[in-house]
């Protein structure tokens, strides 16, 4: 195997005085070292090739690095490139052997020390580049998150942000410089705010919810409450069982066909942060409100698509998992569905119409699968007296793929 022509490592706001012997070595025989501004003034003594900053978009420097591939290059890193950093982003284009990395602790081992907190106990949420609503799904009592700010004005948005949930009580700790000379800390009640600070910063958080704060449940079948819906929306214990059928499983894709309030395709996001769906609905206003439930519910990188199925499925990327929820007036949209899936992949409908129900039996005819009829009662009054109303019954089909598609 060849020796590595690229070397990444990490540093620290101490500089090249937290460096290793074997990192200082490797920075100075470097032909080309690349980093952003801070980087390259911290190794500044060591560095006897030519530099270069990173820049924007981070992506052409991806391109830069790769440009000089089978040369000495090394690139300058915060912390532990492979922590939220350009170690992994790098890696994915490159062989084994390749890359050669040597890390200094993470802004996350820094914050933890300070704190006083087992890192494998606190929860790590990056808004570099990602929205705030990034933190709802995330806000449970009694929690202890370490956040990665964007910039100098994130603390305070935070603060904004939990103190309009219901979670104006949580402790921040805000560490500006980690592991530098200009090491400092501040902590408030988010509810309080707090000001400005150094661009180059994280936070600590100790959540802390009102009584009143409405905190997003871990099971499965959030109340119905919680989304914006016009009425066309799974309801809270279809949904629980639905989530139950479509089983989901770390890093899969789903289609949410006919996605109404997109409460499926939300649920779904919100068992791992790995898991990614796409909301296929036809409706304008829907979309809309799919993206806002999205947003409330904390995960904003739902993939909403205007459109109607079957056509709007065709460019889609291909899903593990499809659940087909409204618009079940053909059987067009299988066929569709069952080319896109893979091998071993899930598909659940559910219908409520007796024309839904015979497409259903129709399919579990030809292809075998399951059919359940879903019943649920509510107690309801009768003048002074009570009863249990019976909702509308719900046929649910399951099926997995097998390798002809059937």
């Amino acid at each position: 195997m060849k020796a590595p022509w690229l070397s990444v490592i990490g540093i620290g706001a101490d500089g090249v005085e937290g460096l290793s012997s074997l990192a200082r070595q490797i920075i100075a025989q470097a032909e080309t070292v690349i980093g952003g501004e801070r980087h390259l003034k911290l190794a500044a003594s060591l560095i006897r090739g030519t530099t270069e900053i990173w820049g924007t978009p981070f992506s052409d420097g991806v391109r830069r690095v790769l440009e000089m591939r089978g040369r000495p290059v090394t690139v300058l890193a915060s912390g532990d490139p492979f922590f939220f950093g350009v170690g992994s982003t790098l890696a994915k284009h490159l062989e084994p052997g390749e890359l050669f990395c040597v890390p200094a602790p993470s802004s996350i081992a820094w914050a933890c020390a300070r704190l006083g907190w087992a890192q494998q106990d606190v929860r790590i949420i990056s808004l570099c580049g990602r929205p705030i609503e990034t933190l709802a799904s995330q806000l449970q009592p009694a929690t202890r998150l370490i956040v990665l700010s964007a910039d100098g004005s994130t603390p305070d948005t935070v603060c904004r942000f939990l103190a309009d949930r219901g979670f104006g009580k949580s402790k921040v700790h805000v560490m500006e410089h980690l592991g530098g000379p200009e090491e400092r800390t501040q902590s408030c009640v988010a509810e309080e705010g707090i000001p400005a600070v150094a661009a180059l910063n994280l936070m600590g958080i100790e959540v802390a919810a009102d009584e009143s704060t409405r905190v997003i449940p871990l099971a499965s079948g959030l109340d119905d409450d919680l989304f914006e819906h016009d009425g066309q929306i799974t309801k809270r214990e279809i949904r629980a069982i639905t989530l139950s059928t479509l089983a989901p499983k770390a890093g899969e894709v789903l289609w949410d066909v006919g996605a109404g309030a997109g409460s499926i395709a939300i649920e779904w996001m919100l068992r791992h942060p790995s898991n990614r769906a796409i909301a296929i609905e036809q409706s304008p206003d829907r979309v809309a409100r799919i993206g806002r439930n999205a947003l409330t519910l904390g995960v904003p990188g739902l993939q909403v698509v205007e459109g109607r199925a079957p056509d709007a499925l065709l460019s889609l990327e291909r899903p593990n998992v499809v659940f087909i929820g409204g618009g079940l007036t053909s059987e067009d949209i299988f066929t569709q569905v069952r080319e896109a899936l893979r091998t071993g992949g899930r598909l659940v409908a559910n219908a409520v119409t007796l024309e839904g129900e015979a497409i259903l039996a129709a399919q579990h005819a030809k292809y075998g699968g399951t059919l359940t009829r879903i019943g649920i009662e509510r107690l309801d009054t009768v003048g002074r007296l009570h009863a249990f109303r019976p909702a509308m019954r719900v046929t649910q089909y399951a099926t997995t793929i097998s390798g002809d598609g059937a």
